[in-house]
Order: C-alpha cells, then sequence, then structure tokens
C-alpha cells in the first residue's frame, strides 16, 4: 500500500509517500510546500491546493491521511490551519482515494509509542521505521511521514487480513 502523509501549514505543508505492508515502512518521496506569509491566503490556498494535486498524480497513493484538527490557543491560527487542511481533504477527494484522520495523540503513539512524545522523537522515529539515513527538511515533512505510517500501521493489518495488501 502507497501511503501520502499530509502535515497542514499556511507557511510549510509537509508531505511523505510511504509504501507500507503495515509493519515494514519504505519512504517513496517526501517534501514541503511553502508559501509566503506576504501572499493572501486564498492565494496561498491555492498553491498548496496546486502542489497537492501534482504530489496526488505523481505518485498515486492507495490512501492519504492528515491530522485532526486540534485545539489551539490562538483561535485565528486554528482557523487557518483549518482552511489548508479543508484544501488538502479536498484535493484527496478529487483524487478519490481513502482518507485517514488521526489525532496527533495516535499519530505519537502509533509512531513513538507515546501520545506525549515530543518532535524531535518523532522523527528519530521516523528515520528509524523507515531505515531513512537523511535528516529530514523539517519537522513538517517528519510528521507528515508520521502520519501516514500511522495510517499504514491502523489499515495494514486489515490489508492484510482481507488479503488486500498492495
Amino acid at each position: 500500500m502507497r501511503v501520502l502523509g499530509i502535515d497542514c501549514g499556511t507557511e510549510r505543508t509537509g508531505w511523505g509517500v510511504i509504501a507500507s505492508d503495515g509493519r515494514n515502512h519504505r519512504v517513496v518521496a517526501h517534501g514541503l510546500i511553502r508559501t509566503s506569509s506576504r501572499d493572501p491566503l486564498e492565494n496561498r490556498l491555492m498553491e498548496i491546493a496546486g502542489a497537492l494535486r501534482a504530489i496526488l498524480e505523481e505518485h498515486r497513493p492507495d490512501a492519504a491521511a492528515v491530522e485532526e484538527v486540534f485545539y489551539s490557543q490562538n483561535v485565528k491560527t486554528a482557523l487557518k490551519l483549518a482552511h489548508v487542511r479543508g484544501v488538502a481533504l479536498l484535493a484527496v477527494a478529487e483524487a478519490r482515494i481513502a482518507l485517514g484522520e488521526y489525532s496527533p495523540l495516535e499519530v505519537k503513539t502509533s509512531v513513538v509509542g507515546y501520545g506525549r512524545a515530543e518532535k524531535h522523537q518523532v522523527g528519530r522515529m521516523v528515520r528509524t521505521l523507515t531505515g531513512l539515513d537523511q535528516e529530514m527538511e523539517t519537522e513538517d515533512v517528519s510528521d507528515a511521514l508520521a502520519v501516514a505510517i500511522c495510517h499504514a500501521t491502523q489499515v495494514g493489518p486489515m490489508a492484510r487480513a482481507s488479503g488486500g495488501a498492495h
């Protein structure tokens, strides 16, 4: 199974594609969609949507996964994040692939084994689980790969049980 993980952000949206059977994960590609904080939000959303569509077209994942919106101290920041997340959900729906949504707690527990793990711990475990020997560009990228691993771990056993592993 090939899974696209997306870590939504208005200035930096991380993405990562893995190939996985639910137990073994290999990084296919990863990167960062950068937008300028000087641009109007609607233009940034359009740029993110276009980049995600291109990634979906190029890598043709079987599924995609994103984190659920979590409560933030700053409501304005949470709203902007929700806009980006909406754009990501739309791009995934347009590609007609399955979508998984996970809380930050679920992602950290799935990857690190501890729901209150810190960002650097998540990044280290992503590299360990995938055999990736290089540092990732940003935490946004390692978070995106972590979301993909979480999804593969959740759905992988079901796919194996039904004989539908890709």
